[in-house]
């Protein structure tokens, strides 16, 4: 049964289904947002170990991870656990997330809680979520954890961006629903917003995908898919 009226819900604000008691489903890109089987193990496969994390982030400078696609916040709590459990003391983390349809706080909590192992973060980043996320949100975590939102269509967002970024998770809808999520003109912004010897990872494998990542410039790698997939793809923009 669905969770909003969508004839009341803001048109910048994600209108959802839930599937199988706790599963978000977005109606308005008919798919799940994450994978069925287990989405924070497949956040594990897909994104800390496709950027090589925690191993880059064994070092006392600030380390910035981008995201396109918040959803649910289930990338930034497992990697914000792993974070706690693997860095180094002093170091810092800034992770920003680019969404064009920010959850309500109610269904973000929903999401996560099932997952107990992410239940401390689950409770910070619910307790400190807006109402009604718009524009640039700003929210600290915790001492040396810092949380921005950037509300609105990702290729515009990108453009307004200057400082780049040691890692990315490009995890949009599936390129098949979402097309524009994944353009040669978004990846290369992505590019353009990832530091010498930066990476990215994505659970996606369509060819266009991946031709508009190597046309951008970024070296690609397949690798075995979460759960039986047969290929994602992570890769590097090279050092200058």
């Amino acid at each position: 049964m669905a969770e909003h009226d969508p004839e009341n819900v803001p048109q910048n604000e994600a209108v959802l289904d839930w599937h199988e008691g706790d599963m978000p489903y977005s109606r308005a890109f008919d798919d799940h947002f994450y994978c069925r089987s287990d989405g924070r193990l497949e956040c594990g496969h897909v994104f800390l170990a496709g950027n090589d994390l925690p191993h880059r982030w064994q070092s006392e400078k600030p380390f910035r991870i981008a995201e396109l696609g918040f959803g649910t916040g289930l990338n930034l709590c497992e990697t914000w656990r792993q974070w706690r459990d693997t860095a180094p003391d002093g170091a810092s983390l800034s992770f920003t997330s680019f969404e064009r349809f920010p959850m309500a706080r109610a269904d973000i909590d929903r999401a996560l809680s099932h997952w107990p192992e992410i239940d401390r973060e689950r409770a910070i980043l619910t307790e400190n979520w807006p109402e009604t996320p718009a524009g640039r949100v700003e929210i600290d975590l915790e001492p040396h954890v810092h949380l921005t939102l950037v509300c609105g269509a990702a290729l515009g967002s990108l453009s307004r961006e200057e400082m780049p970024f040691d890692a990315w998770y490009l995890d949009g809808f599936a390129p098949s629903r979402n097309p524009d999520m994944w353009s040669a003109e978004l990846m290369a912004e992505v590019f353009r917003l990832t530091a010498p010897g930066g990476r990215f990872a994505t659970y996606a494998a369509a060819g266009f995908v991946r031709r508009n990542l190597a046309a951008a410039g970024f070296a690609v790698e397949r690798r075995p898919g979460f759960a039986g997939k047969r290929e994602m793809l992570c890769g590097e923009k090279p050092a200058a």
